[in-house]
């Protein structure tokens, strides 16, 4: 493994799922800078130009390969903007793990701004892993989040966006263009809580026809922190669209859904849902019944839906 401290790895374990060098194709950044990088033979992982970011070409036929691209930052004050653009060749079929965890135990804020563009080839296939995480004892863990996605023809995306807990401020900013059958599917999964304050936003544009986007989020706000969500998927073409946003209030969190559907196509079949609440009683009754305290069954009810 890397010279890391307890506080560094345990940043990397909750983000990428890691404690050891992977196999495969990696980089990982620590306040600014690579402190490890590897590419394989179908994966090349280098600098950009203009060396704000990296540059990551999957080479076509790439099959069941995984490329760990995580970003950790301990320093207190420190801030950057990340642009990573990924060339995705035609038939590969790849899982990128990246994400971010911040430690912040001092005065400033610490912020993160990741740019990924996503260049998909056709009929090529990727699963894109990004989880959020912060911790220290401080405020001021702010993470900003952008992915943009060019599917082609035949081409499929699905992302799993995760903010596991302590990130104080968060706006993820979420856009996909999609060619003749291509598909994307969004898993978010968010948690809140004291005074922090998160925004999901997602605009999907099915340009031609077959083409479809589902986008689901689970969302649990609690103490006095607030979300907002807001979806926007356009049809322009014969294609399907479906968001659902599933939110539960505990205490007094705050949820704004704001779901739209743009249909500029006859045969464009688009469809929203959007439901937030309480914790229902009967599931507290029936496991508190069970010996479980009210704190008990509530953490298990908000396990089991972010899930």
């Amino acid at each position: 493994m890397m010279d890391l401290d307890q506080i560094e790895a345990d940043l990397l374990k909750e983000v990428a799922n890691i404690n050891s060098i992977p196999d495969g194709a990696y980089n990982f950044r620590l306040n600014g800078k690579s402190i490890g990088r590897k590419s394989s033979n179908n994966i090349k992982v280098e600098s950009r130009p203009s060396g704000d970011g990296l540059k990551i070409t999957i080479a076509p036929k790439t099959i069941s390969e995984v490329v760990h691209i995580p970003v950790i930052i301990n320093a207190s004050g420190y801030k950057e903007t990340v642009y990573n653009d990924f060339y995705i060749g035609e038939d590969a079929e790849v899982t990128i793990v990246a994400g971010c965890g911040i430690y912040n135990c001092g005065t400033d804020d610490s912020i993160h701004d990741g740019i990924h563009r996503f260049y998909i080839g056709k009929n090529a296939r990727i699963k894109y892993i990004e989880k959020h995480y912060g911790a220290g004892p401080s405020k001021g863990k702010i993470l900003n989040p952008t992915t943009e996605l060019f599917l082609e023809e035949g081409s499929y995306a699905e992302l799993e966006m995760e903010q596991i807990k302590g990130v104080d401020s968060t706006v993820r900013t979420t856009k996909a263009e999609l060619r003749q059958g291509s598909q994307i599917l969004i898993n978010e999964k968010l948690f809140t809580h004291g005074r922090q304050s998160a925004t999901s936003k997602y605009e999907i544009n099915l340009l031609e026809d077959n083409t479809s986007a589902n986008i689901i989020s689970r969302s649990v706000a609690r103490d006095i922190s607030r979300q907002q969500f807001e979806s926007n998927i356009i049809g322009l073409a014969k294609c399907k669209g479906h968001s659902e946003c599933d939110a539960i209030l505990m205490d007094n969190g705050s949820v704004l859904a704001l779901p739209a559907l743009d249909a500029r196509n006859l045969d464009a079949e688009l469809i929203h849902e959007a439901a937030i609440g309480k914790i229902a009683g009967e599931q507290l009754t029936k496991l508190m019944t069970l010996g479980l305290s009210r704190e008990q069954a509530e953490s298990q009810i908000v396990n089991g839906f972010l899930k």
